[in-house]
């Protein structure tokens, strides 16, 4: 018996060992080099490289699962890009880039991976997850949770009532245009952006609400456009509300097991557990990919779209006016005067969509900084390039 006994030490760190020899090895990298800042916008590009590829596998980071069906779409290969090997390898380079997918006409043109990535791992969205959001809101409105984008923020929302947010309507909150205070500086600790998702609500509050309603007003709602990741937190929030449903279960029922994805997805709770609508679906770019697909086709299943009829024709064109001659802003989709539209992620995620040339690419990377017009225009040139290629 006592030897039997000495030898469970042995077995549990065998057990132990061997767990950790099959860790995936970025995983093992953030275990053994913790980020001193829980915030990941101060994380080291290591780090980063590390810990977007493992949000979903992290058990510290509390999300809900995003269920796939046995129904794969398969994603046919078509013939490759006319692009040159050191086009591409500086693209990849110069951009960080850990997946990127090309689908023309419904074939897949290019596909690559970098940053030790393949088809099969998942990448965090960040602000991608917007447009996700904004696509559950229509179908809140089609199912009729929801009664009218007119409807204001706190006839969902009790817990708003007496806040800067009782004259704003559901639409200002779709275009950003709400009229409230809101720093949504990366590099700033002290920016609303950065102390969001790190606040204590009150008893019985949840804690994008209670961020949410202490904040000012700055001018009157629809007078201006500032973008705003509180605007889209609170976006899920009222769907949650609205719905009686998790985002990640609405987006299960309506979206992930209607399109043919390959994996389960999951997204990130906040402290209150309910899911932060403005960030953090964790997917294969394969998996973003179909959902971009699934939105150029209109978003329908079986031929019914999930959405209202006119949603997309607004959702993806100009609501609101960002100052530029070339891009708007619509239901949290970035616009172009072309036709085409964009979903983007911090760091360098994205989403390109043109109907125009049925032409849909996705895009994860990792970026040296949260954002910068140097990396956004790598991106915005790269586009285009695919863009006229296959326009030709």
């Amino acid at each position: 018996m006592r030897k039997w006994l000495i030898g469970i030490p042995v077995v549990i760190a065998l057990i132990g060992t061997f767990i950790w020899l099959n860790t995936d090895r970025h995983l093992r990298y953030l275990l053994l080099n913790p980020p001193a800042d829980i915030n990941v916008l101060f994380w080291t590009t290591q780090q980063r490289d590390a810990g977007f590829r493992s949000l979903d596998s992290l058990p510290v980071v509390p999300k809900n699962i995003i269920y796939t069906s046995s129904n794969v779409s398969p994603l046919p290969a078509g013939s490759p890009l006319a692009l040159t090997d050191a086009e591409l390898d500086s693209f990849m380079e110069e951009l960080r880039v850990a997946g990127v997918i090309v689908l023309h006409r419904g074939q897949v043109r290019l596909e690559r991976y970098g940053l030790g990535m393949d088809k099969d791992d998942k990448w965090t969205s960040f602000s991608v997850a917007k447009s996700f959001t904004s696509t559950l809101v229509g179908a809140a409105i089609k199912d009729g949770y929801i009664k009218s984008l007119d409807d204001k923020v706190t006839d969902y929302i009790p817990s708003m009532q007496g806040s800067a947010y009782d004259a704003v309507s559901i639409e200002q909150l779709l275009t950003m245009t709400s009229g409230i205070a809101w720093n949504e500086d990366y590099s700033d600790i002290h920016s609303d952006v950065s102390k969001f998702n790190f606040h204590t609500p009150e008893p019985g509050v949840d804690a994008i609400a209670s961020y949410m309603r202490q904040l000012p007003r700055a001018v009157e709602p629809g007078t201006r456009w500032l973008y705003s990741t509180g605007e889209t937190n609170l976006i899920g929030l009222l769907v949650s509300q609205a719905t009686g449903k998790s985002l990640a279960s609405y987006l299960t029922e309506k979206v992930w097991q209607k399109i043919g994805t390959e994996h389960n997805a999951s997204w990130v709770l906040g402290p209150s557990g309910s899911e932060i609508g403005g960030c953090c679906v964790q997917a294969t770019v394969r998996d973003y990919l179909r959902f971009a697909q699934f939105v150029m086709h209109g978003a329908k299943v079986d031929g019914t779209s999930i959405v209202p009829d006119d949603w997309f024709a607004k959702a993806t064109t100009q609501q609101a006016d960002i100052g530029s001659d070339k891009k708007g802003y619509g239901f949290q989709w970035w616009t172009n005067n072309d036709g085409s539209f964009e979903a983007r992620g911090i760091f360098g995620q994205g989403l390109f969509i043109d109907p125009n040339n049925d032409l849909v690419i996705a895009l994860n990377a990792n970026w040296p900084k949260a954002g910068g017009k140097k990396y956004a225009k790598g991106r915005e040139a790269f586009y285009r390039r695919v863009q006229s290629l296959v326009s030709q």
